[in-house]
């Protein structure tokens, strides 16, 4: 298939969430470029895999600056944009650690928790602009890069085992499912395959019962974390 872009529909720009101070000239230039913009999709932050008693608070500090902070710093320049168009989609790349929590990524948790928070919130700040779509996208496993690349108990230390990704859901088969809920202007998409997308409903619903389950699974996730083995992969089977 030909595709119908020419250069001038391509623009790239290289940009740090933690930068804040860059994100008001990077919006500016999208829009000396393109005249608007239409869509904003916030997909970047990293993880985490370690336990909290072993963690560096510096570890938390930056996990808060860059996929939080750097998240609505990014929104707020398009968002000033778009609310004088009174036109446009803000899609947040949350995650199911937004909906539960879990163990060996508390600060992950928090950050996308306090993305969920912000978010919901910002919504109901917008109401005078129905056109503006606010959308946040909470995926499950997906295969990617994300676990090389994990925050672990100090900033200097990256993860030694990036375990097997075969169990996760497809980056293709997301990546549709995200679009389809763009297009749909779904507020929350659960994007996950089971056992996380039942003990996602299972925390939203019968809180008391996740806790229980997460106990169990979460003491399964510690140990094969410490022998050397996938966390995640404890809850896939």
């Amino acid at each position: 298939e030909i595709s119908s872009l020419s250069e001038n529909d391509i623009l790239v720009l290289r940009l740090d969430l933690t930068d804040r101070s860059s994100h008001e000239a990077a919006t500016n230039s999208v829009l000396k470029h393109f005249g608007k913009i239409d869509v904003l999709v916030n997909n970047g932050g990293r993880s985490q895999r370690s336990l909290f008693v072993d963690t560096n608070l510096d570890v938390y500090s930056a996990i808060i600056e860059l996929n939080y902070l750097g998240t609505i710093s990014l929104t707020k320049y398009v968002l000033n944009h778009m609310i004088q168009r009174k036109k446009g989609k803000i899609v947040t790349v949350s995650s199911v650690m937004g909906i539960m929590g879990a163990p060996l990524a508390t600060g992950y948790c928090a950050s996308k928790h306090a993305l969920q928070g912000f978010f919901n919130s910002l919504r109901t700040e917008l109401t005078d602009y129905p056109e503006i779509s606010v959308i946040q996208i909470c995926p499950g496993p997906v295969q990617s890069q994300i676990i090389q690349n994990v925050f672990t108990e100090n900033l200097a230390k990256s993860i030694e085992n990036s375990g097997d990704q075969s169990h996760k859901m497809p980056t293709d088969r997301c990546a549709r499912l995200t679009l389809v809920s763009v297009a749909n202007d779904v507020k929350e998409a659960w994007i996950s395959d089971h056992p996380y997308l039942a003990v996602c409903y299972l925390w939203q619903y019968a809180p008391t019962w996740a806790w229980w389950l997460m106990n169990r699974m979460g003491k399964r996730r510690i140990q094969n974390f410490k022998s050397g083995i996938d966390a995640d992969a404890s809850y896939s089977r």
